[in-house]
């Protein structure tokens, strides 16, 4: 029987003022699975993902995280949402100022009450589940891209949240550091039951990691297709759907 939706996505139209990027969007992701929001360059991706996490309020339309409504939420309300989801920009936005290990401690501090020494244990804990203990003590600028990603990775693992978005993670990595950070992801679905939602339209890392997919299209301007990455490869009638996936030029109309 399929998991109960944690996630709930209806009628959003995403954009800016009254700019339209996409409309329309109607999907659920269900605990446990690993959900991947593809599309080509310019589709609006990581814009439909800051709409998803209340980062940009949408033109239209409703998002549900646990039940709790994302649209419009504010004070007390927005950050017990907060607390809900763990994020990790394209960049791993990390602070340079600071070590791995306080960048990982940043949310505890913000969101917890706990002792220092808490902390700090659970910082190691994190670390240690994207094989960063070592590194607790360098600063973002002496870690390889990869080792940017995990610690991103590690910060947004930090409260234990129910949902985990990853904002195109393998961009910029090599094909060898990409595959580790997929098996990483897998790692924490099978271990911690993690729900994970991944924008990117990296193929190699859709067919390794993605239980079910959304395709977003730009000329339309909507969400074309739904499914897994193979019945999208074998089964889809669209033919942008079919060229993405099957790495295909468009035909010409």
């Amino acid at each position: 029987m399929p998991a109960d939706p944690i996630l709930r996505v209806s009628g959003l139209t995403a954009g800016y003022g009254s700019f339209v990027v996409q409309r329309d969007l109607e999907f659920e992701v269900r605990r446990g699975e690993v959900f991947v929001i593809l599309g080509g360059s310019g589709s609006g991706k990581s814009t439909v993902l800051k709409h998803v996490i209340g980062l940009i309020p949408p033109i239209a339309g409703s998002v549900k995280i646990d039940g709790d409504e994302v649209v419009g939420a504010s004070g007390e309300q927005r950050r017990r949402i907060q607390r809900k989801f763990g994020m990790l920009y394209q960049s791993g936005a990390l602070f340079g100022n600071l070590t791995v290990a306080e960048n990982v401690a940043l949310p505890l501090e913000e969101f917890t009450r706990l002792p220092r020494s808490a902390i700090d244990e659970v910082v190691r804990l994190k670390l240690g589940l994207v094989s960063l203990a070592h590194a607790e003590s360098q600063f973002p600028a002496e870690l390889s891209g990869g080792m940017k990603k995990r610690a991103g990775v590690a910060r947004a693992l930090a409260l234990d949240p129910l949902l985990l978005f990853l904002d195109e993670p393998s961009a910029g990595l090599d094909p060898i550091t990409s595959a580790e950070l997929d098996r990483l992801i897998l790692d924490l679905r099978d271990a911690l039951g993690a729900t994970i939602v991944i924008v990117t339209h990296e193929l190699p890392s859709i067919f390794a990691v993605a239980d079910r997919c959304i395709v977003l299209d730009r000329e339309r301007r909507t969400m074309v297709a739904q499914g897994s990455p193979a019945e999208l490869r074998d089964k889809s009638d669209d033919p942008f759907v079919r060229a993405f996936f099957r790495r295909e030029p468009m035909e010409a109309t």
